[in-house]
């Protein structure tokens, strides 16, 4: 994607990731609630409005997806087999889709563990994600009718929130991402659908 933007598309792209970088640095050194929108526009060299014209509001910076990441997953997405099973396509852009949030999920659950503000959120990091592997199920040709296809999309992102909801905080992404494989192993079909 960054190949084919213009100059100024990349200029407000850099900004934005300016912004996210300065934020989230300033969140972990002295906490989400201590930080102020002015203290993440000085860090970033911008100003306040300029802030405002990239998040709409501090809590956006910790949720909102990198404005590359959804061309990234629509990739991973796109990129699995026709006549793969569909659980095995699952599994694959699950633990995918978390694994490029390797930066970013650890703080982010941390920031929510010590903010009340965040941890009453009811907003997710990986909404539009969710939204869009429905699409594709949704989409896709599929052996099986709606109501297995429709169960197992629910079951694979269960299993994902389950591995996240059960990550203890002193756990590693490897840690995580080794629960979020069992749950998805243990979530799987153990019989082909009747």
């Amino acid at each position: 994607m960054a190949g084919t933007m213009n100059l100024r598309e990349r200029k407000k792209l850099a900004t934005w990731r300016a912004i996210r970088s300065a934020a989230l640095r300033l969140f972990d050194e002295g906490g989400y609630e201590a930080t102020t929108v002015e203290q993440i526009a000085a860090a970033a060299n911008i100003s306040r409005a300029t802030f405002f014209n990239y998040f709409a509001s501090k809590e956006a910076v910790v949720f909102d997806q990198d404005p590359e990441e959804r061309s990234d997953w629509q990739a991973l997405m796109s990129g699995r087999p026709a006549d793969e099973p569909l659980w095995d396509s699952l599994t694959a852009i699950l633990t995918g889709f978390c694994e490029s949030l390797r930066e970013r999920m650890p703080l982010q659950r941390a920031l929510k563990a010590q903010s009340p503000t965040l941890a009453q959120s009811g907003q997710s990091f990986g909404e539009q994600f969710f939204t869009d592997l429905r699409d594709w199920v949704a989409g896709r040709n599929s052996e099986y009718d709606e109501l297995t296809v429709t169960l197992r999309l629910n079951l694979a992102v269960t299993a994902t929130f389950t591995a996240y909801q059960t990550w203890p905080v002193d756990e590693s992404f490897d840690d995580f991402q080794r629960r979020l494989e069992r749950c998805l192993r243990e979530a799987g079909p153990t019989c082909p659908p009747g």
